[in-house]
């Protein structure tokens, strides 16, 4: 393989990047390492290899002068949680790529796999682009498609993550040598914002699909989405569909049922019963109430 004369730098964070790690340092020469302080297992790799690593968010330049010192012919980014900016890719002799977790143009942004099913789509994907300034929005180089099950929740794409990121990667590099980059066509590109624990609030007003694809994209172990009774955060990390009728003038939000494993409530085109309620308990809830 012609990459494994190459020196190669990792841009990685999270489970996710310390996995690619693991996979490419048995066959390439990685020379450096860019993380951040949270990822405790890829700094620990990187002081235990003697691998040079830079830690924390490179902005304002802030890692050249610990990069300028290397010799970096590719740098490849994987699950990293900076913007990388004009400096540091520079500094890569021959291919600087990056591997974001959507079919872009689409989805453009963090936690794209989250977007995906919060959006109801049946597919996201693996893109790896060459890294610009431009926010995922360099020239396409290789993308893989993952279907979306209807069951799937934001974690299991995640871990489908785990297996098909290795193997793009190798791709990447096997065919950096021949292969003809293409430009996205940014009228079709979608932006989606970092998402936080407290973006999960449970809209009753929004249609029964939404509310579904809601609960499940942040289903545990992520942090779930959830809503609010008696001033009291109620977290859920599954529901479904529920054919229990109601009247249209009844407020959206309203429990309909309780039961042993949950409570129904109206959405504004259904019922839902909403399952993994934490600290569910069926007698703090009553038919009637409206749940916010």
């Amino acid at each position: 393989m012609g990459t494994q004369k190459y020196n190669i730098a990792l841009l990685i964070s999270g489970n996710l990047g310390y996995t690619v790690l693991l996979h490419l340092v048995k066959r390439f020469n990685i020379t450096a390492i860019f993380t951040d302080r949270k990822s405790t297992n890829i700094i620990d790799f990187s002081n235990q290899n003697k691998v040079p690593v830079f830690i924390g968010n490179p902005r304002n330049n802030k890692s050249l002068e610990f990069a300028e010192k290397l010799n970096i012919d590719i740098i490849l980014s994987i699950n990293y949680l900076f913007i990388i900016e004009k400096g540091l890719i520079n500094l890569a002799k021959k291919y600087a790529v990056n591997f974001h977790g959507s079919l872009l143009p689409k989805y453009r942004g963090r936690t794209p796999h989250v977007w995906a099913i919060i959006n109801g789509e049946k597919q996201t994907g693996i893109t790896a682009h060459i890294l610009t300034e431009g926010l995922d929005a360099g020239p396409i180089l290789e993308q893989v498609i993952i279907p979306i099950s209807d069951t799937d929740t934001g974690f299991t794409i995640l871990e489908k993550y785990y297996e098909y990121y290795p193997s793009l990667v190798d791709k990447v590099l096997e065919n950096i040598e021949i292969n003809e980059p293409y430009e996205q066509d940014s009228t079709l590109a979608t932006y989606f914002s970092k998402r936080e624990p407290e973006d999960g609030k449970i809209i009753w007003d929004w249609h029964k699909e939404r509310i579904y694809n809601w609960i499940r994209a942040l289903a545990k172990p992520y942090p779930g989405a959830f809503f609010y009774h008696n001033f009291k955060k109620k977290v859920v990390h599954s529901s479904n569909y529920n054919s229990l009728g109601f009247k249209d003038t009844d407020a959206n939000g309203l429990i309909l049922a309780i039961e042993e494993d949950g409570i129904i409530i109206k959405t504004s085109n259904g019922a839902m019963k909403l399952f993994e309620i934490e600290d569910y308990n069926k007698n703090d809830f009553q038919i009637g109430e409206i749940v916010e």
